[in-house]
């Protein structure tokens, strides 16, 4: 029953399949583990981009094997009804596997990219490629990830798969399947060596595919990262500026301490930010030597006055005079965020707190006008407390989000993944507003969105 000698070549077969798009905008996109040495080989046949799709399988738990959904990143899931209702699964059952598969997924999405950002799929064609189809349901909602990151089309490719599986599949606008097979047992019988794909080899194939594009990437980063120092009074404040090329939005970190640019919790979450689109601007609002003295990480109005020199700066820079601002705060830079955000000429489009302190903006809370999104761990409680009553005195559109398991640090593993896509989905809603109305035409077109 074998057709092919393993990924590699069923990479090479299935990427002269698709040679026509060679020179078209379009990005590969693998599925790990197995996918990604096939998508390798689509990719370099047609001189394209490589990304992983991260997609998590949900098992029948008395069987894990047995596929009833999946899910994806940004929230995206495909339930099969029909296996849930054969094996008496329960929607309590479905929560329980799915929260498990969905920790396991964002601590890969953080494993596999290694801190690149993600490919921007904004009006090209995706390529979702597999190892082979069996069910379908990792395919599904690979494909509706890459619709819900603006890929204007979405072509599903894999080496092999059941005859009658194919005309099921809606998400993809095109399907590419090189064997179609009518006698359907498992991917694997249609391999002659189909040896597990392990982790380091992903990180590895990425890693190498990152290299071989260098114009392309220079051209896709032809933006900014560069260390500055922002004026603000006496003092000169360190910074970490990330641009994309086209940049429309900028999120300013505002943390307590002088380690705020260097703050791993920060620097991940910036990750996340800038593969969804969006500038970064990771500051030290005190100095080392201010940091000693624990009172100042707790003095909203200096941290505040700092936080205003430093939107002020992004103002006057001719990379981000017109791109919206939005503030980041965590723990007392929270509350140093919105107090900044009520100045009366502050133009702010949007703040997003992680674990912070809104509550020592005290009156001034009333007086904020940019949409708010207030973020804190179920473990937490004292911080939820607070957030809770500075909610209540607000006036603009503020929404709380409780994180399940994260105590105030989100320390547990996958919440911090959880903080960061709620707040990238906040401010690409309020700073790439154009982003949002492109993605929504792209998705009231296509076939199934």
């Amino acid at each position: 029953m074998y057709e092919f000698r393993d990924r590699v070549d069923a990479g090479r077969r299935l990427g002269q399949r698709l040679a026509p798009l060679k020179g078209q905008d379009v990005v590969v996109l693998g599925l790990p583990r197995g996918g990604i040495p096939v998508a390798f080989e689509v990719a370099k046949v047609l001189d394209a981009p490589l990304d992983v799709i991260v997609v998590r399988k949900l098992g029948v738990p008395f069987q894990p094997e047995l596929a009833m959904g999946a899910i994806g990143e940004g929230n995206a899931r495909v339930l099969d009804p029909r296996t849930i209702s054969a094996t008496g699964v329960s929607d309590t059952d479905v929560g329980a596997v799915e929260r498990r598969e969905r920790d396991l997924l964002e601590s890969r999405v953080v494993r596999y990219r290694q801190g690149r950002p993600r490919r921007d799929l904004r009006g090209c064609a995706a390529i979702v490629v597999d190892d082979g189809c069996a069910t379908g349901s990792t395919a599904r909602v690979a494909c509706r990830v890459a619709r819900q990151l603006g890929a204007a089309r979405v072509i599903l490719a894999v080496p092999v798969a059941p005859a009658g599986l194919l005309p099921s599949l809606t998400e993809p606008d095109d399907v590419v399947c090189l064997v179609s097979a009518q006698d359907f047992q498992a991917v694997g019988c249609h391999y002659r060596d189909f040896s597990p794909t392990e982790d380091e080899e992903v990180v590895q194939l990425l890693d190498v595919a990152e290299q071989r594009l260098p114009s392309l990437r220079k051209a896709e980063h032809a933006g900014v990262d560069r260390e500055v120092e922002i004026p603000s009074g006496a003092l000169g404040l360190r910074g970490t500026l990330h641009l994309p090329a086209r940049c429309d939005g900028v999120v300013v970190f505002a943390h307590g301490s002088g380690s705020g640019r260097h703050s791993p919790r920060n620097r991940f979450v910036a990750s996340v930010l800038q593969g969804a689109g969006l500038g970064t601007l990771l500051l030290d609002l005190l100095t080392p030597a201010e940091e000693v003295n624990r009172a100042n990480v707790f003095d909203v109005v200096l941290l505040a006055r700092r936080l205003t020199a430093a939107t002020r700066w992004l103002g006057s820079n001719d990379d981000t005079s017109t791109s919206r601002i939005g503030y980041f705060g965590a723990s007392t830079g929270a509350g140093a965020a919105l107090w900044a955000a009520a100045e009366p000429d502050a133009r702010i489009a949007a703040i997003v707190s992680r674990g912070g302190r809104p509550d020592l903006a005290g009156p001034r809370l009333a007086a904020v006008r940019a949409p708010t999104l207030l973020i804190v761990g179920a473990a937490d409680p004292e911080v939820l407390a607070l957030n809770r009553q500075a909610m209540a005195m607000m006036q603009s559109p503020t929404r709380l989000e409780i994180i399940p398991r994260a105590t105030h640090l989100f320390e547990e593993p996958g919440t911090l993944a959880q903080a960061a896509t709620l707040a990238a989905n906040w401010f690409v809603h309020y700073l790439l507003p154009a982003r949002i109305q492109e993605s929504s035409r792209i998705q009231e077109s296509s076939p199934g969105g």
